[in-house]
């Protein structure tokens, strides 16, 4: 027999909802831990795959772009001296965070059925465990990004790393990523406990959102009406930001990026008040 869920932390205020999970962060930090375990379980290469995806995919596009179609290094990147590899690389590894953490956070709440239908503690945990799991491989592949920067750093190519003041933002652009996720992962997790299509349709835009972001290629190698629809991703100012703070060593704190933060904070609330409101009906239809 289903247990009744308690519904008496779901109309609580926003601070006591945010302390009752604070108190759930060790459940939280388990889920992820089980999550990493079973993906590298059996694995001979285990957290190597962390790494494989996106820098399979560098070499794919370094290939396609250097050898197939030729185009110059400067329309990519915008500079002639930085390595393309190092350019597709710095955001690749972004966006596998972003797209391994919401895959994850998706099914993360049907995959959690006994727990979802038996027990009450604030289902949040769930898509958050997920996008904790991803931000492991995240940090990972990011060591792999910088022994990258290094390498070309000594190669004789005419690109020179210079550590630049511009990195003590990086952890605010981690941060703004990890708030549009979380707005996205509640949403979407509850989206595809009540529509199972959410988790397959997923799986397709994710790879068309990749070529409308910039991940490969400098925004101002596309048109300008281009740029206009592309500027309106959030995560085109996010990725961006990242190459700006590790690469060119310039502010990433413009307009575009101001936008993104501010889409990711109006998401986040979104997503987690929705999440609130429909909580109560997670188990009778999971």
């Amino acid at each position: 027999m289903t247990a009744i869920p308690n519904t008496a932390g779901l109309s609580a205020p926003p601070l006591r909802r945010i302390s009752e999970l604070t108190r759930y962060r060790e459940l939280m930090w388990m889920l992820a831990w089980r999550d990493i375990r079973v993906r590298y379980k059996h694995s001979i290469l285990g957290a190597a795959w962390a790494i494989i995806p996106p820098a399979s995919m560098m070499l794919v596009f370094t290939f396609v772009f250097g050898q197939v179609i030729d185009v110059e290094n400067e329309r990519l990147t915008g500079s002639a001296n930085l390595p393309y590899s190092l350019f597709a690389f710095s955001g690749l590894v972004p966006w596998m965070f972003f797209a391994n953490g919401l895959t994850g956070a998706i099914g993360s709440l049907v995959s959690n059925r006994p727990l979802v239908t038996k027990i009450y503690f604030p289902r949040e945990v769930f898509p958050l465990s997920a996008m904790i799991s991803a931000f492991v491989d995240f940090v990972i592949a990011s060591f792999v990004l910088v022994v990258l920067a290094v390498v070309l750093h000594f190669y004789p190519n005419g690109w020179h790393f210079h550590a630049s003041w511009t990195l003590a933002y990086l952890p605010i652009i981690v941060l703004v990523q990890i708030v549009f996720m979380a707005g996205l992962g509640l949403l979407l997790s509850m989206a595809n406990l009540f529509y199972r299509d959410i988790g397959f349709l997923f799986r397709a835009i994710i790879q068309l959102w990749m070529f409308s972001t910039c991940v490969v290629y400098q925004l101002e190698a596309t048109a300008p009406w281009k740029r206009t629809l592309i500027q309106m991703n959030p995560m085109t100012p996010i990725i961006r930001a990242y190459r700006d703070c590790l690469i060119v060593g310039r502010s990433p704190f413009d307009q575009p990026f101001a936008y993104a933060a501010a889409v990711a904070t109006l998401t986040l609330l979104i997503g987690w008040t929705w999440f609130r409101r429909r909580e109560f009906e997670f188990a009778e239809n999971i």
